[in-house]
Order: structure tokens, then C-alpha cells, then sequence
């Protein structure tokens, strides 16, 4: 199972890669404010686990495998985020909140509030 450090990695280069076709460290760097010795270390382990490539450019892209992780919980950041929205949270914290929620809420307990929800 990947940790939630990997899962933030993941969902990092989900979003920068719609807007961004070559994408590569420096670019996972800045968003994440994170050093690049960092980076580089976390990308080496989803590389060697298969959640992403890193071609001879350098240009990193999900897998498959690293996709599927990556949409599961930015969907569940999106929906914990309106969910809150919707009981008067305000967009920050709604948003702060959903990032911490979304790496421990079980796949159940999501499942059970979409479908409650609707969301």
C-alpha cells in the first residue's frame, strides 16, 4: 500500500500534468515547496514501485497503476471538499481539511458518503 506522502506525490503530478505536457521535477518542486534532494528521492520510489516513468528527458508520467491512485484521491479531495462546502465551511478550510481527510477516509466510508450525498 503507498503511504500518504506517495499519494500526495501522486495527485501532485496528476494536476500538474493537465496543465503541463513535459513535465519534470523542478516542476513537482515548486508546487510542493519541497527541496529537490526530496523530489528526487520520492520519485525514485514511485518509479521503482510503478506508479510513474521518467524518460531519457526526464519528463515524469503516471502509469497506470500510479493514475488510478492519483484520480481516487483527488476525487476524494473534491468531494470531501463540497461536502464540507455544503455544511457552511468556508473554501479554505474546506479545502486544507479535505487534504487531511482524503489520505486516511476509508474506501467504504466514501463510497457510503457519495452515495448518501450525491456528491
Amino acid at each position: 500500500m503507498i503511504q500518504e506522502s506517495g499519494e500526495m506525490y501522486l495527485e501532485t503530478i496528476l494536476l500538474l500534468s493537465r496543465k503541463k505536457k513535459d513535465l519534470h521535477a523542478v516542476d513537482i518542486s515548486d508546487e510542493m515547496n519541497f527541496s529537490k534532494p526530496s523530489i528526487s528521492r520520492a520519485l525514485g520510489r514511485l518509479k521503482s514501485e510503478g506508479y510513474i516513468t521518467i524518460n531519457d528527458e526526464n519528463h515524469i508520467s503516471l502509469t497506470e497503476k500510479g493514475k488510478q491512485v492519483a484520480e481516487n484521491i483527488y476525487e476524494k479531495h473534491e468531494v470531501i471538499s463540497k461536502l464540507l462546502m455544503s455544511l457552511g465551511i468556508d473554501e479554505e478550510t474546506a479545502t486544507a481539511d479535505a487534504c487531511k481527510i482524503e489520505h486516511v477516509i476509508s474506501d467504504k466510508t466514501f463510497a457510503a458518503i457519495k452515495a448518501k450525498f450525491k456528491l
